[in-house]
């Protein structure tokens, strides 16, 4: 017979876990680990960037999607995916969870957040020809990828405690590269033509800050950091800063102190959902006023498709304008 003391009232009663697994169809159990899947909202997205993690100051699953900006809880998560507002979604998750704990799919959860992995060990390595020619077809050279402390790195080492042992991870490869703050503590590790471990972020730091000389009239906020050194080596007088991501809002007190040190700060996001509404959230927020490149997604993959020229009568028009506004 069916035990009711299981029967949840509210849905601040139903587990987290449980929300996600059920509405997102995973094919594993979340039980405390990250989980990134390809974006829900976003059908054409080819490397996933829609991030399930635990927010340990309420100790509950919560979802990033990289793909389209979209993020938040258990709730949020059905409103989007139905179209409809809090209560409703909060009576389809209690009327749902309901349904499973009587059916004979149900199984209680063990949920213990699980150990990040942590930076044990960096191997740096000369640069090469093969880096060289990649670099140089968005037109960053040496000098300028030294300027903003990336380094080439032969792999790096992951570590977290399993039990009463530690689990090891070595990541790297030919083309993998370490990006440093002023300190030379790495923050990010970059390998563009790897699927499994393109990003690894290490800490949040706003790209490019460190490298501020305060000698331009403008500052640009980009999209990435390979965006950021890819258009200050176009000559212009301006100087760059980029996030961690499109999604990751610069601090107010950071921003009201950039303006105070420029004449103009501007947004350049990519050309994709995700960054078209980064635009309109600088504009909305801080009244930064912003554009997406029109030729292709980005201002790097820009330059390596159409080169210098082509890129830079793109740009100037663009520029001047949301300058002038």
């Amino acid at each position: 017979m069916f035990n009711t003391k299981n029967v949840v009232l509210e849905g601040s009663d139903v587990p987290s876990t449980w929300v996600f697994q059920y509405y997102l169809k995973l094919s594993e159990t979340l039980t405390g680990q990250d989980v990134k899947i390809k974006s829900i909202f976003n059908p054409s997205e080819r490397t996933p960037s829609f991030c399930l993690y635990v927010d340990k100051s309420i100790m509950q699953y919560k979802f990033k999607d990289f793909s389209t900006g979209k993020s938040g809880n258990k709730v949020d998560l059905v409103k989007l995916l139905f179209n409809i507002e809090f209560s409703e979604a909060m009576n389809k998750i209690v009327s749902d969870y309901n349904k499973y704990i009587k059916s004979s799919d149900y199984i209680k959860e063990e949920f213990k957040p699980q150990e990040r992995w942590k930076v044990d060990f960096i191997k740096v390595r000369r640069w090469s020809v093969e880096d060289q020619k990649y670099w140089l077809s968005f037109r960053i050279g040496k000098s300028m990828l030294e300027k903003y402390n990336v380094k080439p790195i032969d792999y790096y080492n992951l570590v977290k405690p399993e039990g009463s042992k530690f689990k090891s991870l070595r990541i790297g490869n030919s083309m993998c590269y370490g990006y440093f703050d002023k300190n030379n503590e790495a923050y990010k590790f970059y390998q563009p033509r790897s699927k499994s471990h393109k990003f690894f972020k290490v800490k949040n730091h706003l790209q490019g800050f460190d490298q501020l000389e305060f000698k331009m009239p403008y500052l640009v906020i980009c999209s990435s950091l390979k965006d950021a050194m890819c258009l200050k080596s176009m000559g212009y007088n301006i100087e760059v800063i980029s996030p961690d991501s499109e999604n990751t809002m610069i601090k107010p007190h950071i921003i009201e102190y950039l303006k105070k040190k420029f004449k103009k700060v501007i947004t350049i996001f990519d050309n994709d959902e995700a960054g078209r509404k980064a635009v309109d959230r600088y504009a909305k927020a801080y009244n930064i006023n912003g554009f997406v490149p029109t030729i292709c997604k980005d201002i790097s993959d820009a330059m390596r498709e159409y080169g210098f020229k082509k890129t830079h009568a793109m740009l100037k028009p663009l520029l001047k304008e949301t300058i002038n506004k």
